[in-house]
C-alpha cells in the first residue's frame, strides 16, 4: 500500500500518526462549521471506527491478562517488595488526585442521540456497585467476551494466567505470541484514528455545536494539569519517603532524559533502552533496575491511572450519575488495577476505559465512545501520559537503588 502511485495514499501512510490524528481534528472542525449536513453524515466513518474499537477490546483485555501474568518471570526480586508498593502508591494517588480535581473542576461529554436511546439505570451508591462487581466478577467467560464484562475477563483473565504459570515453555510463548497478534490488530484500528477521529468531531459538533470544543480542552487542561502534579509533586514526595533526602535532582534529570524521549515516542515499551541507559550513568543497583525497568513500562502507568479515572467522572457527570465518597474511592483501586494492564501500545490506557465505567452500569457503546473522544485529544493526552509513565520508573528505581546502595556500604564498613 505505501508503494501506491497515488499521492493521498503516499501521504497518509508516510506522515506520523500524531500529524493525521491532529489533521483529522482540524479538518472534522472545518467541515462541520461549512457543511452540517455533510458533517452528520460523516457519523458512518466515526460509528465504523468506535465499533471496531469495541470489538477488539474486550479480547485485548482478556489476552494481556493472560500473557502478562502467565509469562511472569521468577528469580531475581531484588526490592521488588518496596518498588512495588511505590508503583501501587504513585497509581493510587494519582487516581486520587484525579477523583479530587474531577469533582472540583467537573468535565462533560455530549453524547447525542446514543444517550437519549439508552435506557440507563445508574447504581444507588457503593454497595449496588461492589454487588454489580460481584454479579460481573462471576460471569461466564464466553458471555463475558460477547457482552464486553471487562470485570469478568480480567477475573478469567488473571485465574487463567496463574493457571498457565505452571504451564510448559511453548504454551507461555503461545499466549505472548497470541497477545502481540491482538496487539498488532489494535496498531491496525489505530492506524485509522484519523479518519475515525475526523468522522467523529465532524459529525459531533454539527450534532452538539462548537461548545464541545470547549469540553474537549477542558477534559485536557484538567488531564494534564493532573499528571504535572503528579510528575512533580507527588512523584518527589514518593521518593523522599523512600530515600530520606532532596529527590528532585532526580527527577529533573528523569524529567529531561526520560520524559522528553517518551513524550515523542508515545510508548513506554519503547522507551525501556533510554531507561536502562539513565539508570546505568546514574549508577544504579544493577540488580535492581534490570528487572524493574521492564517491569516497570509494564505496570507501572500513573499516567493511564489519571486518563482513565478523569474520563469516566466525566463520563459519570455528564449522565448524571451521583457517586459517593466510598464509590470513589472503590473506583480509585479498580482504575489503578486497570492502569497496571494498560497496553504497551499509543493510547492503550484508552482501551480500559469501559473497565472502570462497567462499575456504574455504563453501557460499552457509550464508553466506547469515550475512548474515540480520548484519541482526539490524544495528540498531547498520550504524549504527556507516557512521559510521566517513564519518567516514574526512573524515580522510583533511583528511590530505591539509593536505599539499597546505602545499606550494602554500611555492610561494606561493619565487615571491614
Amino acid at each position: 500500500m505505501t508503494h501506491s502511485t497515488n499521492p493521498l495514499v503516499r501521504f497518509y501512510f508516510k506522515v506520523g500518526l500524531i500529524p493525521q490524528i491532529l489533521l483529522g481534528l482540524i479538518l472534522g472542525i472545518i467541515l462541520a462549521a461549512v457543511s452540517k449536513d455533510t458533517a452528520l453524515s460523516m457519523s458512518l466513518v466515526g460509528g465504523l471506527f468506535i465499533n471496531a474499537l469495541k470489538s477488539v477490546a474486550p479480547i485485548l483485555v482478556l489476552v494481556l491478562v493472560i500473557a502478562s501474568i502467565s509469562n511472569h518471570q521468577h528469580g531475581k526480586r531484588a526490592n521488588m517488595g518496596v518498588l512495588l508498593s511505590l508503583y501501587f502508591a504513585g497509581m493510587m494517588m494519582a487516581a486520587l488526585l484525579a477523583t479530587v480535581a474531577s469533582f472540583l473542576f467537573p468535565s462533560e461529554i455530549s453524547f447525542g442521540e446514543a444517550l437519549d436511546q439508552m435506557k440507563l439505570t445508574p447504581p444507588n451508591g457503593v454497595s449496588e456497585v461492589i454487588k454489580t462487581l460481584l454479579d460481573k466478577m462471576i460471569d461466564n467467560p464466553i458471555n463475558a467476551l460477547v457482552q464486553a464484562n471487562y470485570i469478568g475477563l480480567i477475573i478469567w483473565g488473571v485465574g487463567i494466567g496463574l493457571a498457565l504459570r505452571h504451564a510448559s515453555q511453548a504454551t507461555k510463548t503461545m499466549m505472548n505470541d497470541l497477545s502481540y497478534a491482538i496487539s498488532f490488530i489494535v496498531r491496525i484500528i489505530i492506524r485509522f484514528a484519523p479518519l475515525g477521529v475526523f468522522g467523529l468531531v465532524a459529525s459531533t459538533l454539527a450534532e452538539t455545536g462548537f461548545g464541545e470544543l470547549y469540553k474537549y480542552a477542558h477534559i485536557l487542561v484538567v488531564l494534564v494539569s493532573c499528571m504535572l502534579i503528579v510528575a512533580l509533586i507527588i512523584n518527589p514526595l514518593l521518593a523522599y519517603l523512600i530515600m530520606h533526602k532532596n529527590p528532585y535532582p532526580l527527577v529533573f534529570t528523569s524529567l529531561k532524559d526520560s520524559a522528553i524521549p517518551a513524550f515523542f515516542t508515545r510508548s513506554s515499551a519503547a522507551n525501556i533502552p533510554v531507561n536502562m541507559e539513565i539508570c546505568k550513568r546514574l549508577k544504579m543497583d544493577e540488580d535492581t533496575y534490570s528487572v524493574a525497568v521492564p517491569l516497570g513500562a509494564t505496570i507501572n502507568m500513573s499516567g493511564a491511572a489519571v486518563t482513565i479515572t478523569v474520563l469516566t467522572l466525566a463520563t459519570v457527570n455528564s449522565m448524571h450519575i451521583g457517586v459517593d465518597i466510598y464509590t470513589a474511592v472503590l473506583l480509585c483501586i479498580v482504575t489503578s488495577v486497570c492502569a497496571c494492564g494498560a497496553s504497551g501500545i499509543a493510547g492503550g490506557s484508552l482501551l480500559l476505559i469501559p473497565v472502570a465505567c462497567s462499575m456504574f452500569g455504563i453501557p460499552n457503546e457509550i464508553s466506547a465512545k469515550v475512548i474515540g473522544i480520548g484519541i482526539a485529544i490524544g495528540v498531547i493526552q498520550d504524549s504527556v501520559e507516557t512521559a510521566l509513565n517513564s519518567s516514574s520508573d526512573v524515580v522510583f528505581i533511583g528511590a530505591v537503588s539509593s536505599v539499597t546502595q546505602k545499606k550494602q556500604k554500611q555492610m561494606e564498613v561493619c565487615e571491614s
